[in-house]
């Protein structure tokens, strides 16, 4: 016989058992010398494992189910029981809790491990998004965006109850944007690898509330001339996003400042050739008649009408005519957001227009709608030596910010 000590919810029993006592007949005294009520599921550890549990009662008296392995041994032979006896917790469980939490709903919004281990294997193989359809929708294996992270513990709160949109809609906005044709022909022209595309906290970011105090509006900021890029998501009153084609624009600006971290006519002359490679290339899959289910990526990005205007006609517009409906769309895009540093859009006009048109002329027809990256200085027709329209308005904005520099 050995000496088995109960403890229950801060109350303990010691009894005697015999080594070989049964699941079963431990669990039945256990609930005798504890006097535990009936309508409790009991479970029994010992040494940190579980030697007798009892099933839920299926039958109409509510009895409990016979446990299958209740005519085993409760202690097995290899384990040694102390001489001091041995120490077993007692847990219990309500029935009517048991039955409550069964028959409950699981939160649609919340991973289970499963999709737990899927997301990260996912995370591994590459950001992706299925948006942009079987065709588009990857990065650049090497300039690219190499993690993203949303807002899952926000100060606004996401419970299942809440207006906002989830974090899970917000990674998949943040994948949407890393994925956009536009956005990946800027990432691999310009070689530009960015650490993290993040979703600011629109109540709890502490440059938001400084801008807000200056009375001004912050929309996404540059940490590290690219280490780390933050966008604003969401509406003021967090209902939902903001529109698309305007975190796209604010992706894109943050992206300039990796050279030019002023608001100044470098910027703006980088940011608006930036922005005419972005349209161009939503343009040039509209030419190569691509279409995702059922729509072109430029109506996708909201952008269609700064690439086709009504004036156009129901035939798609040449070449020649779509840059120049973006360098236009471009250059009143400036005109207002330069107004705001009090500078003129007369400063970088001629650049953005020279910048489309090369543009233009350096794209082959033989890679209009396919939707990749090239990088600079490459091309599609291997007897073109020299460097590429991108490269050169790189180079020559390089230099703009040397002089700049050597100037102060």
């Amino acid at each position: 016989m050995n000496t088995v000590k109960f403890s229950f919810k801060g109350r303990s029993e010691t009894v005697t058992a015999s080594e070989s006592i049964s699941s079963a007949a431990l669990l039945a005294l256990a609930r005798e010398s504890l006097q535990i009520d009936d309508d409790i599921v009991l479970k029994l550890i010992f040494k940190g494992k579980t030697i007798a549990q009892q099933n839920l009662p299926n039958n109409n008296d509510g009895s409990f189910a016979a446990d299958d392995e209740g005519s085993k041994r409760a202690f097995p032979e290899e384990v040694k029981i102390p001489k001091s006896g041995a120490k077993v917790i007692v847990m219990g469980t309500m029935t009517s809790g048991i039955a409550t939490l069964n028959s409950m709903r699981s939160d649609p919004l919340m991973r289970g491990f499963d999709e737990e281990k899927l997301s990260v294997s996912k995370a591994k193989a590459g950001i992706s998004s299925k948006f942009w359809g079987p065709k588009l929708g990857s990065q650049h294996p090497k300039y690219k965006f190499c993690r993203l992270e949303e807002c899952r513990d926000a100060s606004f709160g996401t419970r299942p109850t809440s207006s906002t949109p989830h974090a899970f809609e917000a990674r998949r906005l943040l994948e949407q944007l890393a994925t956009d044709p536009g956005v990946v022909q800027v990432l691999t022209s310009r070689e530009l690898v960015v650490g993290c595309l993040g979703e600011m906290d629109p109540i709890d970011d502490r440059l938001m509330q400084k801008k807000q105090q200056e009375g001004a509006c912050l929309l996404g900021y540059n940490t590290n001339h690219g280490l780390r890029i933050d966008i604003k998501l969401r509406t003021d009153d967090l209902s939902g996003f903001r529109p698309y084609n305007e975190l796209a624009s604010t992706l894109i600006h943050e992206l300039s400042h990796n050279w030019v971290s002023e608001h100044d006519a470098l910027f703006w002359t980088n940011f608006g050739q930036m922005r005419v490679e972005y349209l161009w290339t939503h343009a040039c899959l509209i030419l190569g008649g691509l279409f995702v289910n059922g729509k072109r990526t430029a109506s996708l990005a909201l952008v269609m009408d700064m690439i086709v205007f009504p004036s156009d006609g129901k035939d798609t517009p040449t070449k020649p005519k779509l840059m120049e409906n973006i360098c236009q769309s471009v250059i009143k895009e400036l005109a207002g957001e330069m107004a705001q540093h009090r500078l003129p859009v007369q400063l970088v006009a001629p650049a953005v227009i020279g910048f489309g048109k090369d543009l233009m002329r350096e794209t082959k027809d033989d890679s209009i709608g396919i939707g990749q990256g090239h990088r600079l200085g490459t091309s599609t027709d291997d007897n073109i030596s020299g460097l590429s329209v991108r490269e050169r308005a790189l180079a020559a904005a390089e230099k703009r910010a040397r002089e700049a520099k050597e100037e102060k």
